[in-house]
């Protein structure tokens, strides 16, 4: 079977059968096509892999790209689904991934920027073009609703309600769910489609999406991370998009929300996911005991 025949059909299978989203089946296809490549370069056949020639690849992969456990974790999650389909159209006898044991990820807390950080990140945005329009919007709303970026680059215009600060967004999964966001963001989504995006998509062909490019189309994600990354160095942080996400999960615990509504507004599937939160600022909690109890001296944390 031709490699791109291979792929077409293993992509195929993790939609239909395994039900993985369209941006798994995206990062499984760039492991898998790597991995195909290596049998390529080591004249090796597929029937003939084994765990050891997996793990001379994983090998490979660790010392060319300088890939963290994450991301070897992703590459065997993606291996051990490409042997299973391998096995299941006869490819192969046995699972030579089904060894294969997952690094496990060191638990690291989530970067958070102050609400005078992202502000101040916000008004470095120029807004005298329709660019500079669309970017404030969009920042603005992936802050103020807390969403993912693929969440905010696959929005259209008929999922936004600026009338009443409600989003219909498509998370993980293809799950969908209502976001909220506040007045500034209402503010600038008004006038970005009111008078920016009419200018981006003038003489362009028609495009639902809500925000897009010069060229009329959708704004990708990583057309989104580029101009974040421009913005973010002009406020002088390296901070990344997703921090906006996590600043708006601790802004409202600092605010006295509980965790179940955190994660409904996140668009977690599961709490332990947003649980992470609880453990960013030190000195909230030791707040929150004095206040509360506050006959008991304090340890130093």
């Amino acid at each position: 079977m031709e490699k791109s025949e291979l792929l077409n059909r293993f992509c195929s299978r993790l939609v239909a059968i395994e039900r993985k989203a369209v941006l798994t089946r995206d990062s499984y296809r760039f492991e898998i096509k790597r991995f195909l490549d290596f049998l390529e370069e080591k004249k090796t056949e597929l029937d003939k892999v084994d765990s050891v020639f997996i793990a001379e690849y994983l090998s490979v992969r660790r010392k060319n790209d300088n890939i963290d456990s994450r991301s070897v974790a992703k590459a065997i999650s993606s291996l051990r689904s490409f042997f299973r389909f391998a096995a299941d159209e006869k490819l192969i006898n046995d699972n030579p991934a089904s060894v294969l044991e997952i690094p496990k990820r060191r638990a690291s807390l989530p970067e958070v920027l102050e609400k005078d950080a992202i502000e101040d990140l916000l008004d470095k945005i120029n807004t005298a073009n329709p660019t500079g329009i669309r970017d404030k919007s969009l920042f603005e709303l992936i802050y103020s609703a807390g969403l993912r970026v693929s969440e905010a680059a696959g929005l259209n215009i008929r999922d936004i309600d600026v009338e009443n600060n409600i989003a219909k967004v498509r998370g993980k999964g293809n799950k969908e769910r209502l976001a909220l966001f506040g007045q500034e963001a209402a503010r600038q989504l008004k006038e970005y489609l009111d008078e920016a995006r009419p200018k981006l998509a003038e003489g362009k062909a028609r495009s639902q999406a809500l925000f897009i490019g010069r060229t009329g189309k959708r704004l990708s994600r990583k057309g989104i991370w580029k101009n974040y990354a421009k913005w973010a160095g002009l406020a002088g942080t390296s901070s990344r998009i997703h921090t906006l996400r996590h600043s708006f999960a601790t802004g409202l615990l600092k605010g006295g929300a509980d965790l179940r509504t955190v994660q409904e507004l996140l668009g977690h599937a599961d709490l332990s996911t947003t649980q992470i939160y609880t453990h960013v600022d030190v000195g909230l909690l030791r707040e929150n005991h004095k206040k509360h109890l506050p006959r008991l001296k304090t340890a130093e944390l």
